[in-house]
């Protein structure tokens, strides 16, 4: 894979990954006459839950759903210049224009109102796109082998990257699909957040790992992990390096956890067996996926990952898939059980989900 870094007319920093034998020299110029980027990222922390939570206002004149011949993320055409000034690529990455984090955000640590019971932050961080491919009518699941194995070198190489940003703690790499889950961009492409807090939901699996840890002495996955191949019936597809189940307390009506047999903390520690045996398991996840209404299923993929800098002995890296999508029609809302108490109610149990995407393929 070749590496190549250029900049956009804006100064953000664009990264073409090529697998391409004959891939040309990345070196076309963008032209576009694009204001300074200027985010207002703060983040806020609730006194009552202790959660961080970002304020990004300057998102709300982010780009929404234009034309598929004005995509951004298409490569750049004659009279119609997009955030990729090269012709063609294959793997992409680029700054995203109207970030959450940043790390141009200045500042310093206070409080809301100078009262000392709110602390407010500059959100610094990072936020990138990654387009998987240059075609903007396929999707991650009819991309081939080789091509998921580079983006999943990819989402490494940003892993690494990021996590030595100052103040990064966290990467967090995903992709959103469809509109139902909120797209507005329908090309194929995921993002990278590198948040400057530990999440809320890491933090909460960190502390059950802790707590597993101390009574049984082991990872509380690695044991889910093992139970789950020794009986089978929520698997859904497995590898020689990975096995994707429905989890057995699934929230979602359809949910699927990709989880490697080895346990490492993120994408950086993956060999290259393991690396090439995730793109197969996940490719059979995503056809199932599909399958299962006979539509494009909309969801939300993200890899759970170590933060930085503590903690890396409870992490396992796994992915987790889930769609909204109850049925084919049907959407699963958050009402007021989940929205308001976080207490979920799913619509079906977790056999019958896994059974329904083993047929479904």
């Amino acid at each position: 894979m070749n590496k190549t870094v250029r900049h956009l007319a804006d100064g953000r920093e664009i990264i073409y990954f090529d697998d391409s034998e004959n891939a040309p020299p990345r070196d076309a110029q963008d032209a576009r006459d694009l204001p300074a980027v200027a985010p207002a990222s703060e983040i806020r922390c609730d006194p009552l839950t202790g959660e961080w939570v970002a304020m990004a206002a300057h998102r709300q004149t982010r780009t929404y759903k234009p034309p598929a011949d004005l995509c951004p993320l298409c490569p750049t055409r004659p009279g119609k210049p997009s955030e990729v000034p090269e012709a063609s690529y294959d793997v992409v990455v680029f700054e995203n224009r109207f970030p959450s984090f940043s790390p141009h955000v200045t500042g310093e640590p206070t409080t809301v109102d100078g009262a000392g019971l709110v602390p407010v932050a500059p959100g610094r961080g990072r936020c990138e796109v990654v387009c998987f491919t240059s075609d903007h009518e396929r999707s991650f699941r009819e991309l081939s082998e080789a091509r998921v194995r580079t983006v999943v070198d990819v989402w490494a190489d940003r892993t690494a990257a990021l996590s030595e940003l100052d103040g990064v703690e966290q990467v967090f790499p995903f992709e959103n699909r469809g509109e139902e889950i909120g797209v507005t961009l329908h090309h194929p492409h995921g993002q990278i957040y590198a948040y400057p807090f530990v999440t809320p939901r890491t933090e909460r699996m960190l502390a059950t790992a802790a707590a597993y840890r101390a009574e049984h002495g082991r990872h509380v996955l690695g044991d889910v992990l093992a139970a789950e191949r020794a009986v089978g019936t929520r698997v859904v597809a497995e590898g020689e390096f990975w096995t994707a189940f429905v989890p057995p307390a699934a929230r979602w009506p359809v949910q699927v956890q990709v989880v490697p047999h080895r346990q490492v903390g993120d994408l950086t520690e993956l060999d290259d067996a393991e690396r090439a045996d995730f793109a197969s398991v996940y490719l059979q996840v995503l056809k199932r996926c599909d399958a299962l209404y006979d539509r494009p299923l909309p969801y939300v993929a993200g890899w759970y990952q170590a933060p930085r800098r503590r903690d890396r002995e409870l992490s396992w890296l796994h992915l987790e898939l889930f769609s909204v999508l109850r049925a084919k029609d049907k959407l699963k809302y958050l009402a007021g059980s989940e929205s308001g108490m976080a207490v979920w109610v799913n619509d079906a149990n977790p056999e019958q989900i896994a059974e329904r995407l083993r047929a479904a393929a």
